[in-house]
C-alpha cells in the first residue's frame, strides 16, 4: 500500500495495531480524521491520552475506575454478601449490562494458562484471598468462561477457597436463548440436560 504522506503512513500503522482494525480500515479512519474539523481529532487524541494516563484500577476489585475505589465497590446499595469473580474487565461490563447482578466483583486479570506462561501468581488471586476475611462476603460466584483455561482457574480457586466458610457457585451453562439444539455442541447440550431445571411452576 503506497501512501502520499509519511505522516499518514505512520498514523495508519499505529491504527492498524488496534484489535480488529486492518490496514484498509486504518486508512479510512486516518483519512476521516484528516478531513474532519481539527477540534474533533484533538478531542479524540486528548481523550485517549487522558484515558491512558488517568484511568486507575480499583484497589479493592481491580476493575477500571476514575478513582482509587470504583463506583461499584463504593456503592452502599450493592450486595456485599456476594462476590463475583471474573477473569477480565470486559466480563464486568457484560454482567453489568444484564442489570441482573447486584453484588461486588473481583477481577483476576486473566486465567491460568501454562501454554502462555500465566500461572496463579500472575493473577489477582492473592488479593482475593486477603480481601475475604475483612469482608462481608458469604458467596463466591465464579463467572469465568468455560474454556479449558477457565475451568482450570475455577478449579484452582475452588481449592483455595475451601479454607473459608463460603458458598461457592458458578454461572449456569446450557443452550443459549434462540439457539437450535442440532447446532449446539455435545458438551453444552450434555450439561444442559444434567443441570435441567423445572419448567414453569410445575
Amino acid at each position: 500500500m503506497n501512501f502520499p504522506s509519511k505522516l499518514i503512513e505512520n498514523a495508519v500503522e499505529e491504527l492498524a495495531k488496534l484489535p480488529g482494525i486492518g490496514r484498509k480500515t486504518a486508512l479510512r479512519l486516518a483519512l476521516h480524521l484528516l478531513k474532519e474539523e481539527s477540534e474533533e481529532s484533538y478531542s479524540l487524541a486528548n481523550a485517549l491520552v487522558k484515558m491512558r494516563t488517568e484511568v486507575k484500577h480499583c484497589k479493592e476489585c481491580h476493575n477500571i475506575s476514575d478513582t482509587e475505589i470504583c463506583d461499584i465497590c463504593a456503592n452502599p446499595l450493592r450486595d456485599k454478601a456476594v462476590l463475583c469473580v471474573v477473569s477480565d474487565i470486559r466480563d464486568v461490563i457484560a454482567i453489568e449490562n444484564t442489570a441482573q447482578y447486584k453484588g461486588l466483583y473481583h477481577v483476576l486479570g486473566g486465567v491460568i494458562s501454562p501454554i502462555e506462561g500465566i500461572g496463579p501468581s500472575d493473577l489477582h488471586i492473592d488479593s482475593l484471598l486477603e480481601r475475604l476475611p475483612k469482608s462481608e462476603v458469604r458467596e463466591i460466584l465464579l463467572a469465568i468462561s468455560p474454556t479449558m483455561e477457565g475451568d482450570t482457574t475455577a478449579f484452582y480457586l475452588t481449592r483455595k477457597l475451601r479454607e473459608f466458610d463460603l458458598r461457592i457457585t458458578t454461572i449456569a451453562r446450557g443452550v443459549p436463548v434462540g439457539g437450535e439444539l442440532e447446532y449446539t455442541d455435545e458438551v453444552t447440550l450434555g450439561r444442559s440436560i444434567v443441570e435441567r431445571t423445572a419448567y414453569g411452576k410445575v
